[in-house]
């Protein structure tokens, strides 16, 4: 589980993706086979999580890397460059930033 703080000293990034009340399911299943299966046993991988907006039109990922190089080795990985075509494939559009946490709180 994502651990959200304000001395985190890593890299976060969110990715949205623009799908359709149709493709939603198949997008879901496709990025959470990812995650399963390459991104969370990729070397600086810390924590991640992946979200679906009420109406199924919008997905977005979120995961905390320990530097931003290790983001980057595994967007270049021949696994990680196959799959996300094809799940950019079923996608209006995609979406990945890189955030530094500013604030947090809590209840």
């Amino acid at each position: 589980m994502p651990d959200i703080r304000p001395d985190f000293d890593g890299q976060t990034v969110i990715c949205t993706f623009e799908v359709t009340p149709g493709s939603a399911h198949d997008v879901l299943d496709l990025l959470s086979d990812a995650w399963d299966q390459v991104i969370r046993n990729q070397p600086g991988f810390i924590a991640g999580a992946i979200h679906l907006n009420d109406a199924q039109t919008r997905i977005a990922t979120y995961s905390q890397w320990r530097d931003r190089k290790d983001y980057q080795a595994m967007l270049r990985s021949d696994e990680m460059r196959r799959r996300n075509r094809d799940i950019h494939a079923m996608c209006k559009s995609f979406e990945p930033v890189m955030y530094e946490v500013q604030g947090v709180y809590r209840a």
